[in-house]
């Protein structure tokens, strides 16, 4: 029997036509390397199980009867995964190309590289700004007052996602975007597997950050691309708030766990700031607004609130 290279996990959650064109691509254009599918559903309602496995019988799938998030269902991955390395892909993604084996000798030829990402597409003519730095005070002050997006490509403001960088060549990173990570197991079995405290969100970066800790590289390489479509953009309005408030929870755990107390409570109160102006400019501008936009603004904005104010965690 021959031996894995890669373990390809995808956790799923009723994007079930999306994940099967995900799966026909792997299928279709990965060559010269032996490779074996995971995919982890989060309790999906739309029938994702059944057309795994009637479709892709030799899919491994494993079937949660509750969401458990993105860092636990990888985590599931991970303890069946064989495989020299593991790949975590979106279900919301196409392989157009043989990316994973590039990957894989890319990976191979480099021992001290952890984590690997390649170049994600939004369509076939605008690559996404994937990959940034870790989170800290001074990034969450600068993306809150929105100094950030006054000078997007500055390297003096713009190093929170390496703004002045497009993505067209090779480049050491802080954190590896979770949507394509090509990961060594040798290195897993070094700083251990997600930390599952995160339900979504930052997994990835508490990841990658413990990997640097530990000695070794995340890195991008535009040796293969992946195409992203985005299938969470569908998702119902009060997903969407759900989402954004999941998202300040993350960073704020992140921050707390590897910034220290301090900086959580500072980061806290930012956000707590943050959310006050944009509730009082989404008011203002609601009374002219027809799309929509400042209402949703201002029941992400309260919801947020109410997380901050009265939540301890």
């Amino acid at each position: 029997m021959q031996s894995i290279d890669v373990s390809i996990i995808i956790v799923n959650w009723n994007v079930r036509d999306i994940l099967r064109d995900c799966l026909r691509s792997i299928y279709d254009h990965t060559k010269s390397i032996n490779f074996e599918i995971i995919v982890i559903d989060n309790a999906s309602s739309d029938n994702s199980c059944e057309m795994v496995a009637k479709e892709f019988p030799q899919v491994f799938l494993i079937a949660n009867k509750e969401n458990r998030g993105f860092a636990a269902a990888n985590n599931q991955g991970l303890k069946v995964a064989t495989g020299k390395y593991v790949l975590l892909l979106n279900p919301d993604t196409i392989v157009p190309e043989d990316t994973i084996s590039k990957s894989f000798k890319y990976s191979e030829n480099h021992t001290d590289v952890a984590v690997l990402g390649c170049q994600v597409w939004l369509n076939e003519n605008e690559i996404q700004k994937t990959c940034f730095s870790f989170p800290t005070l001074t990034s969450v002050f600068l993306l809150k007052s929105g100094l950030r997006r006054l000078f997007p490509k500055s390297r003096l403001l713009g190093w929170i996602d390496y703004g002045w960088w497009d993505r067209t060549t090779l480049m050491e990173v802080d954190v590896v975007s979770g949507m394509y990570m090509f990961v060594r197991q040798k290195a897993i079995k070094d700083v251990g597997v997600m930390d599952e405290d995160y339900f979504v969100f930052a997994e990835e970066t508490d990841w990658c950050f413990r990997f640097c800790k530990a000695g070794w590289k995340c890195i991008f390489v535009p040796l293969g691309r992946i195409i992203h479509l985005d299938g969470g953009s569908k998702s119902t309005d009060l997903i969407k708030i759900e989402m954004f408030v999941q998202h300040q929870k993350s960073i704020l755990l992140f921050i707390k766990k590897n910034r220290g107390v301090l900086s959580f409570h500072i980061v806290k109160l930012i956000f707590i700031f943050s959310m006050v102006m944009r509730l009082s400019f989404s008011l203002i501008t609601g009374c002219w607004d027809k799309s929509g936009k400042s209402e949703r603004k201002q029941l992400q904005s309260i919801a947020s609130l109410k997380y901050l104010v009265f939540k301890r965690r």
